[in-house]
């Protein structure tokens, strides 16, 4: 495998429901190597969203070692993930959550100002991406102008702006149609050619087959790893 970006030894997750205490996550040891382009899989309850929250440093283990490009963040404080996460995940929802009063320009550019980038190189910045992702013409556009599509090529531009180490993309095509989803895949295909490490979550196996890796949950364990060159190149 190239180089690790990230590493997870004997990661565990417990949630405590009153007296009682759910394990969730039972042991999860995984390598992602930099420029990957893996699928999380699993059925309801498997575990994937709270190992996706884990990977996206919007929780910590309650055993185990998470390192991300080298750093160790299975310990860190709420503020110390949070300064990670700006810096090293770009994040994708099924929702877009996009700022409905803000052009897309806006929307793709908000992580620089949590950064604190002035605002013409914010600016500069959020155009490219926009161009990137294919919607130069649509920069002024508010989301309720746009199409579900372009919304989601909007909160992929957001992603990307950072220029993180990962892209955590969560059930991305879940609100979309199936044309539109070919064409989502297509460009976060796009995006890990152009170098980025890109980790989907879904629990659709059309979505995954669009991916080099296939990680299947089941039970809070991993229960099997494949490498896939059966995807689909529309």
């Amino acid at each position: 495998m190239s180089h690790s970006i990230i590493t997870l030894k004997g990661i565990t997750r417990d949630f405590r429901l009153g007296t009682q205490v759910v394990k969730v996550l039972k042991g999860i040891d995984l390598e992602i190597g930099k420029n990957e382009y893996v699928a999380l899989m699993g059925p309801s309850g498997s575990g994937k969203s709270t190992l996706m929250n884990l990977l996206g440093c919007l929780d910590t283990p309650t055993k185990g070692t998470y390192v991300l490009n080298g750093q160790d963040v299975s310990t860190l404080t709420d503020d110390e993930l949070a300064e990670i996460r700006n810096k090293e995940i770009g994040f994708v929802f099924q929702t877009f959550n996009l700022l409905p009063r803000s052009t897309a320009l806006e929307n793709v550019a908000l992580p620089l100002v949590y950064a604190g980038i002035n605002k013409a190189d914010r600016s500069a910045r959020a155009a490219t991406v926009l161009t990137e992702v294919g919607l130069e013409d649509r920069m002024d556009h508010r989301p309720n102008q746009l199409s579900g599509g372009q919304r989601q090529r909007v909160a992929v531009g957001r992603a990307l702006v950072n220029k993180p180490s990962i892209i955590l993309a969560d059930e991305p095509t879940g609100n979309l149609d199936s044309k539109t989803s070919v064409e989502i895949m297509r460009l976060f295909e796009e995006i890990h050619e152009a170098g980025n490490t890109v980790i989907i979550v879904t629990h659709e196996e059309d979505i995954a087959k669009h991916t080099k890796r296939i990680i299947r949950l089941v039970d809070g364990q991993i229960s099997s790893d494949e490498v896939t060159e059966n995807r689909i190149i529309p």
